[in-house]
């Protein structure tokens, strides 16, 4: 079948709006937000509105022989979404319906295509709490969430977005539709296949449905925040603090790049002083009483290890208000240059050594690099600052990414925490996961996708 053969098709059955082909659109449709991926060119966009849609392209590109790479909005940071040459590019945006909302069973069913922000919103309603909460939750969709097993700041406490995960309706390469998983608390029947899906990245098929879990609303949370002179001391708290069972519901850690590029953003002063090396930003949603004795036992750890400022409030506004300096560090950066993040995850015991190291290489390769991070959980976003229109100093930035991986390994972390592995850090999972390892990914993708149909190419190829 010739691409204007399956174009044709597909505007048959999915509907000639739904299919486009402009060039100036697929270019817009060709990548994420990672400047490092490469990108290809595909021969039409697909927006179908439901699961018969999404069969009906997969049946056509299969029988084509084309390969499909499915998209959400596009706010990935690993090229997992971008596209390769002669492919359909398969955005899954128009399936935006929240299907269901039990509250008897602190469940939900959800489209791929619905706003992270606006699910959370939407089960607000009900007193009820998703979780996952990645840094775009305001415009990323549940289904890239879902394809990147993405986390966010509240994973100290609640864990990824598998971690609610119940069950999975899922488009297999030959156009079936696969249901996977389960309605109630517990279940084992068979291999736990939403799992698999999960985290792949459309590698192994399209999820048009998923089944949560929800928990109950939380309390508004209190807040603290603590400077420390030195990285090690801000680190020897979250690490007292894992021992002694404390679960914040928030607890993220900020290097003295990002405070600075923060303050001057904000344009105020955190309080903690020109000589702070580190910021620790920790809630707790336990509510009332609870949430003060929890932040009480915090606080007095970094009192015991050395805090120059420790601080902590009850005040939603002022709580929102402290938490905006880690949240604004991105946009912050943009004052310097454009910016590359990494994302990463090392023992909790060993975040020190890594921000360090990042340190190190900044100097070596003399860009700016300012680290951030879900410190509870020790998964860091290390952010390169450089110029775009510099080709010297977009090298240094590769070289200085890649030079930060192998500090993580070498600290017996993992290349990623909750991004995904894309098109930018294949030869990292390889060297990760091991010869063995790399051999059962492809057993599995073979036995899924035997034509290598979707999204080929991101996490590992097949030679």
């Amino acid at each position: 079948m010739s691409n204007d053969a399956l174009i044709a098709r597909l505007q048959e059955q999915i509907g000639k709006d739904a299919v486009l082909t402009d060039a100036d659109v697929l270019a817009t449709y060709s990548r994420d937000m990672m400047p490092l991926a490469s990108a290809g060119k595909p021969v039409a966009v697909v927006l179908p509105s439901d699961t018969e849609g999404v069969q009906a392209t997969v049946r056509a590109c299969a029988e084509a022989g084309v390969p499909i790479v499915p998209r959400g909005a596009g706010s990935g940071l690993s090229g997992a979404a971008n596209a390769v040459d002669g492919c359909v590019v398969l955005v899954l945006t128009k399936l935006d319906k929240v299907v269901e909302i039990d509250a008897g069973n602190r469940l939900a069913v959800v489209q791929p295509g619905v706003v992270n922000l606006d699910f959370r919103s939407a089960v607000e309603k009900h007193g009820l709490f998703y979780p996952p909460d990645p840094s775009s939750y305001d415009w990323c969709t549940i289904g890239g969430n879902l394809a990147t097993n993405a986390g966010g700041l509240c994973c100290v406490k609640y864990g990824v977005t598998t971690d609610s995960v119940l069950g999975l309706e899922v488009v297999l390469a030959d156009g079936s539709l696969l249901k996977t998983g389960r309605r109630t608390v517990k279940g084992v029947a068979g291999y736990d296949l939403a799992r698999l899906f999960v985290g792949s990245e459309g590698t192994l098929g399209v999820i048009t449905q998923a089944t949560v879990a929800l928990k109950p609303l939380p309390q508004a949370p209190a807040t603290l925040v603590a400077g420390f002179s030195t990285t090690e001391a801000a680190c020897e708290v979250v690490a007292r603090a894992v021992r002694e069972g404390l679960v914040p519901s928030l607890l993220e850690i900020m290097d003295a790049s990002s405070i600075k590029a923060a303050e001057a953003y904000l344009k105020t002063d955190l309080g903690a002083g020109s000589d702070c090396r580190a910021l620790l930003l920790a809630q707790s949603d336990s509510g009332g009483e609870a949430a003060r004795r929890e932040l009480a036992v915090l606080e007095q750890i970094c009192t015991d290890c050395g805090a120059d400022l420790v601080y902590a409030t009850d005040d939603l506004e002022e709580g929102k208000m402290l938490l905006q300096a880690r949240r604004v560090v991105l946009t912050a950066l943009e004052m310097y240059g454009v910016w590359l993040t990494d994302d990463l995850c090392v023992p909790r015991t060993r975040i020190a050594e890594l921000i360090l190291g990042c340190e190190r290489i900044s100097e070596e390769v003399g860009l700016r690099i300012a680290v951030v991070g879900h410190a509870g959980d020790g998964n860091m976003h290390p952010t390169i600052v450089y110029q775009p229109d510099d080709p010297d100093e977009f090298a240094r930035a590769r070289k200085a990414f890649d030079a930060i991986l192998e500090v993580v390994l070498s600290l017996g972390g993992t290349v990623t925490g909750e991004h995904g592995v894309g098109k930018i850090k294949r030869e990292w999972l390889e060297r990760e996961i091991g010869p063995v390892g790399l051999r059962v990914h492809r057993q599995i993708k073979q036995a899924l996708d035997p034509d290598n149909l979707f999204n080929p190419g991101s996490m590992f190829s097949l030679t």
